[in-house]
């Protein structure tokens, strides 16, 4: 009898054995079941998010705009940069220096013992050019509005300053033209060539000794050129960041546009 009771007892632990197991199974199916579940349901959004992004692509509307907001956020910070006091004299990106020209005339006045007076002769440069800036950003905004959606498309796919050599191509003769007068003003306001007159002067004395061409630099060509070289390059360095940098993008179209070119 204790024989057969033992045998009993051995079938039925197979038996508990057999359904813990079967139980085990089953529970690691449903749950394999469950993260396949999750799984392909965070697959299927995924999808359908690419197939919404693919088939909702930039409008020809949204380029423009955009374009045209990143285009104005750059002229206005590089515009009122560069009119605004020490904009270009305080600034070594655009600061205009002597007239290379004339080197030899500021390094002949230097040991003249008028270094004084060529200090004086850069400041005055760099105040014409920052009264000549003030010009600049109506010509640019003419610009801006007649933007065709070929050149929007052209700006968005082109270079990091494809945008500023859109405005140079269209703007430069313009600013030019409004620059000068300008620049000649300023110029006369303060009486430039009283600081300039002297330092030619004194060099082209000296060249009548040496034979060496005298110096006559056109001063309100230099500094209408190079004010107008160092406003697109502040406007050239906005555009690259809104290009490059998420944080610059300040409104929603703006991150719309230039996100879509995000590697």
């Amino acid at each position: 009898m204790f024989i057969t009771y033992l045998l009993n007892m051995k079938k039925m632990l197979k038996k508990i054995t057999f359904l813990f197991s079967l139980s085990l199974l089953i529970t690691n199916c449903s749950s394999q079941i469950n993260l396949n579940k999750i799984s392909n349901k965070v697959k299927d959004q995924i999808d359908k998010t690419k197939t919404t992004e693919t088939s909702n692509p930039l409008t020809n509307e949204e380029v423009i705009k955009g374009l045209k907001e990143a285009l104005s956020q750059g002229i206005e910070k590089g515009a009122n940069q560069a009119s605004a006091l020490d904009g270009f004299l305080k600034n070594d990106l655009i600061k205009l220096p002597f007239p290379p020209d004339a080197k030899k005339v500021k390094d002949k006045a230097i040991q003249l013992g008028l270094e004084n007076k060529v200090n004086e002769f850069e400041e005055v440069l760099n105040r014409s050019a920052e009264q000549a800036a003030k010009e600049a950003a109506p010509i640019f905004l003419s610009a801006i509005k007649n933007m065709s959606v070929q050149d929007g498309f052209s700006i968005l796919k082109g270079g990091d300053n494809a945008a500023t050599n859109y405005l140079k191509e269209n703007t430069s003769e313009k600013l030019y033209n409004a620059f000068f007068p300008k620049v000649e003003a300023a110029i006369n306001s303060v009486n430039l060539t009283s600081y300039w007159n002297p330092l030619a002067k004194s060099y082209n004395k000296t060249t009548l000794l040496s034979g060496n061409e005298p110096i006559n630099t056109d001063l309100n060509k230099y500094v209408t050129e190079r004010a107008i070289s160092g406003l697109f390059l502040l406007i050239e360095n906005e555009e690259k960041k809104i290009r490059k940098d998420p944080i610059a993008r300040a409104s929603d179209i703006l991150k719309k546009v230039f996100g879509s070119q995000d590697p």
